[in-house]
């Protein structure tokens, strides 16, 4: 399967993961600060789905002790503080213009989109560098 072709797969794959933990959250609580609160469940869960498929299958990526597991992970999640402000942005945007749930998933998304197009740059020229790599 082309590079580009999987990296949407599994953009995919992480979207509906933080919009469905988004939308449980919402479930869930219904207090005072619901979307906050959904926004960054949903944050946690599509950062780490990202991240083990990401490494796995994109970058091939295999650290050679915990320590540099932790060290990767770390590095991986500082690229993502600046996609995410995009993906919050669009999400607290739309929800803002359009004052419906429906639409706040839908900014959500497109910031998303623009997020991960923006990560994997920033993902292949900053994180996965000096890597051992998968066979």
């Amino acid at each position: 399967m082309p590079l580009a072709l999987l990296y949407t797969t599994f953009a995919g794959i992480s979207i509906a993961a933080n919009l469905g933990s988004q939308w449980l959250s919402n479930q869930l609580y219904d207090g005072p600060y619901r979307i906050a609160l959904s926004m960054l469940v949903g944050t946690g869960i599509g950062l780490v789905v990202k991240y083990v498929l990401d490494k796995r299958w994109i970058f091939r990526f295999q650290a050679s002790s915990a320590q540099h597991e932790a060290k990767i992970f770390v590095l991986y999640s500082l690229m993502g503080v600046i996609t995410t402000f995009v993906f919050w942005g669009m999400e607290v945007l739309f929800h803002w213009l359009f004052a419906g749930e429906v639409m706040r998933y839908v900014g959500g998304l497109i910031g998303l989109v623009i997020g991960y197009v923006i990560k994997y740059m920033l993902d292949k020229r900053l994180v996965f560098i000096n890597k051992k790599m998968i066979a």
